[in-house]
């Protein structure tokens, strides 16, 4: 190979390479800040939700949470450090939470300000199931979150010595999305970043081995006739 051509494949050996290396740490940096990966290992909010089911949880600040967002937030005072809880917000600083003077639990409903929720998502029907009623006012800054199996569902209900079961919002670690394009596709990045490094050094152990093999020289006419 003439010395031209080997320093231009080493070249775009060390490019293709780099840019490689790059592509991976891009993305396992962009995987690892900006979404949680976690798996359901209670039926708090079945049944949309179960056991087993794998979740992914964008990284969002606690202030942009709304009412109906899942979220994953850490509770150490309450459930233990290093336990990440899945729950529905309700309500959110400012909003007044009522919840349930109906005679039986078919009937029962959450009201958040004044209207009525409309829960298809909670397990049999069932808004409330503890007949425990209570009327909160969500201090700024606190969420109040349920999980959607009521009945059977340790959350905010369950603390209302502590700031009526509301937690900061600061403790929200993600929330929690339905699409996978996003963790996809950064893995689809990192398996590209992998194969151009891969490329990349190919390239340059190749041009190395032939730079270092003797040249063959071959006489095309004889010197002396």
């Amino acid at each position: 190979m003439q010395a031209g051509t080997a320093r231009k494949v080493m070249v775009t050996a060390w490019a293709v390479g780099l840019l490689g290396l790059a592509l991976v740490a891009g993305s396992l940096v962009w995987l690892r800040t900006g979404y949680v990966l976690s798996r359901v290992n209670g039926d708090s909010m079945s049944p949309t939700y179960v056991v087993g089911d794998r979740i992914v949880a964008e990284r969002v600040d606690g202030d942009e949470v709304r009412p109906g967002d899942v979220v994953l937030y850490s509770a150490p005072e309450r459930y233990g450090s290093g336990v990440d809880v899945m729950q529905r917000v309700i309500g959110v600083g400012g909003d007044r939470v009522v919840c349930c003077e109906a005679p039986d639990t078919s009937r029962e409903a959450i009201t958040v300000n004044g209207e009525r929720l409309r829960e298809s998502y909670v397990k049999d029907g069932i808004a409330d199931g503890l007949h425990r009623p209570y009327d909160v006012t969500v201090p700024e800054g606190r969420i109040f979150l349920l999980g959607d199996h009521r009945a059977n569902a340790r959350d905010s209900r369950a603390f209302p010595e502590d700031h009526a079961g509301t937690v900061p919002v600061e403790a929200v670690r993600g929330r929690v999305i339905d699409s996978f394009v996003g963790p996809v596709l950064l893995g689809v990045a990192t398996l590209l970043g992998l194969l151009l490094a891969l490329l990349g050094l190919i390239l340059g152990i190749g041009t190395r081995v032939l730079r270092r093999r003797p040249a063959e020289q071959t006489a095309l006419w004889p010197d002396h006739l």
